[in-house]
């Protein structure tokens, strides 16, 4: 059924006079994205998780795939920062042997049909990628991680062959995968779409009481507006005191606030000493947990039913 949509659009496309390859790979990845959203679905919570680097994005995603695994939930850390440190921070003892997707070249020729930096070449718009995240994946905790690397885009508007892939593969684990599937990105939404914010339930920006970064959060909210994301909330980190969460709520009206995450000189201390940081900092683990209970408390129904049936199996 897909290919029959590929093809549609193509012929669409080939009646075109002024053929643009970068539009027609654009347009016809949205239009699959938005069937496959309607076909089959997304069963559980998927949270994509930005903000200015340094404030503590990596910290967040870790120990909020660390409650939900705890929480009898099936889970995917998806590194899509460049400066990954996603896999450390959740303690995986390994993390330079893990390669980015965007990097493995010869996977990215197989699967896109393009070696990554040819020109003039037409790629798949459905490359297979469903088997990816069992095959490029570590496990620790419960917890699948995996490495994306960077989406780089050509000059002409379309996408380079490691940016197909990698777009394909996001559409998958945001709109097929029935587990909670939760993204670190960097400063931007480069890798969600306008097909793949439909299944986004939650954008969460981290910020700390600093100028620069309730700027950059502002910049974020616009971007994902413009995709047509609105579930946006906002989760203050390193907080000292009540004077740096008022600063925080005056400078990003319009904003829904998420809750604090107080600074903790615990957690610096367990990095320095490669500790497990979950069990350095209780109260970071406390007011994670806070942050996951008002998630849930708007999850998808899915996700109650989920909850439910874990309750039961551990019974």
């Amino acid at each position: 059924m897909i290919d029959h949509f590929v093809l549609t659009f193509k012929s669409v496309y080939d009646k075109q006079t002024h053929f643009n390859r970068g539009t027609y790979y654009n347009h016809a990845h949205q239009f699959l994205e938005t069937r496959a959203l309607v076909m089959y679905g997304a069963g559980f919570m998927k949270i994509a998780i930005s903000g200015k680097g340094g404030v503590g994005k990596t910290l967040l995603v870790a120990f909020l795939s660390h409650t939900f695994a705890s929480s009898g939930y099936s889970v995917i850390a998806i590194d899509a920062d460049p400066d990954a440190n996603l896999a450390a921070t959740l303690g995986y003892p390994h993390p330079e042997k893990m390669i980015p997707i965007s990097e493995l070249n010869d996977l990215i020729e197989e699967r896109v049909g393009v070696r990554p930096g040819a020109a003039g070449s037409f790629f798949k718009l459905n490359p297979r990628v469903d088997d990816l995240p069992e095959k490029y994946s570590v496990k620790i905790d419960g917890i699948r991680i995996m490495s994306m690397g960077r989406i780089k885009r050509g000059g002409t508007g379309c996408y380079c062959a490691e940016g197909a892939l990698l777009q394909a593969l996001v559409s998958h684990l945001l709109l097929q995968r029935d587990e909670v599937v939760i993204l670190d990105m960097e400063a931007g939404i480069e890798h969600l779409s306008r097909g793949t914010v439909k299944a986004v339930d939650k954008l969460i920006i981290v910020v700390e009481p600093g100028r620069r970064s309730l700027e950059t959060a502002q910049t974020i909210k616009q971007l994902a507006q413009d995709l047509g994301l609105h579930n946006i909330a906002v989760v203050g980190n390193k907080i000292r005191n009540e004077a740096d969460k008022e600063f925080i709520q005056s400078n990003l009206p319009g904003l829904e606030i998420l809750d604090f995450i107080s600074y903790d000189p615990a957690i610096n201390d367990a990095d320095y000493a490669n500790l497990s940081l979950f069990t350095a900092s209780p109260q970071t683990v406390k007011e994670v947990e806070n942050i996951y209970h008002k998630l849930m408390s708007t999850g998808r129904p899915t996700d109650v039913k989920a909850a439910s049936d874990t309750k039961k199996a551990k019974k």
